[in-house]
């Protein structure tokens, strides 16, 4: 089935002038979302923008990890029909890790240090499935060969000092995927690879989504990888949206933000002097 068919589908995620605000200096509140909408099939959607855009935030409260101080507000915030801001607490917390599922930037942060990585994979699988230890560690093993890991048994018995950087996010991408979720949000899940490692972690990702027919929201900043990768692209600039475009539509961009994000990429065979950079516009935090 084709990203197209999939997106003119029943929407499996709509967000609807979502807003996420913390508490300011000031005694106020601050908007660090303002008023995102969009909606998602079973497709890849990337969202990009600079650090501080809102897209991470963005993520993170969809999946319900805001920080306790932050407060949430949406029109509609809605997963397979489930309203996730008014859902009891209990079936929200169901959903995380299991049918929604997020892998974090840097596995050094993301995985306990105490615990061996097979254990960290069958702790996720059975906070969401019933089934023996046996069969928990026989699904561990699988998962982490799904990750292209040619040695499952040897990396299950590892603790996270003892892999590399690539080794980590795969582990943590097969940790996410082990409860098979309907909706993976993954948050600059390949900034600190190196660039070899960035295209095996991410052919294992478009297999596993194109393979089990899930949703994808790509969270990055790098405008290329995105247009390379998605299906749709969100364009994000303090806190908002400012353009929505088809992953092959780059050329096309008409907000001068994003034309300013593509003139700054640099190109083989044409040197630019003096390098681009933005102009920001006030207007374009409005």
């Amino acid at each position: 089935m084709t990203a197209e068919h999939h997106a003119s589908a029943q929407p499996l995620l709509v967000v609807d002038d979502l807003r996420v605000a913390y508490p300011s200096r000031d005694g106020g509140m601050t908007e660090v979302v303002r008023g995102v909408s969009f909606s998602l099939g079973r497709e890849r959607l990337g969202i990009v923008g600079e650090s501080g855009s809102g897209k991470s935030q963005t993520g993170r409260a969809i999946l319900g990890l805001t920080a306790p101080e932050g407060r949430i507000s949406a029109k509609r915030l809605a997963f397979d029909g489930i309203d996730l801001l008014n859902c009891p607490p209990q079936q929200r917390r169901a959903l995380r890790g299991g049918r929604i599922a997020m892998v974090l930037q840097d596995p050094k942060y993301s995985l306990n240090p105490v615990m061996t990585i097979g254990k960290q994979i069958e702790e996720t699988l059975l906070a969401h499935t019933r089934m023996s230890s046996a069969e928990a560690r026989k699904r561990a093993l699988a998962a982490l060969e799904s990750v292209s890991i040619d040695d499952p048994e040897r990396v299950y018995r590892l603790y996270p000092h003892e892999v590399s950087g690539g080794m980590g996010q795969r582990a943590m991408i097969a940790m996410m995927l082990i409860a098979e979720p309907d909706l993976l949000i993954a948050d600059e899940p390949t900034s600190a690879l190196d660039v070899t490692v960035q295209l095996q972690v991410l052919s294992i990702m478009d297999k596993l989504v194109t393979g089990r027919g899930m949703g994808l929201i790509f969270v990055s900043h790098d405008l290329r990888l995105v247009s390379s990768f998605c299906d749709r692209i969100l364009v994000m600039y303090a806190g908002k949206v400012v353009e929505e475009l088809p992953a092959g539509g780059l050329a096309n961009a008409q907000h001068p933000y994003t034309r300013g994000l593509m003139a700054c990429l640099p190109q083989l065979g044409k040197p630019v002097h003096p390098l681009a950079t933005l102009d920001r516009q006030p207007e374009w935090a409005l």
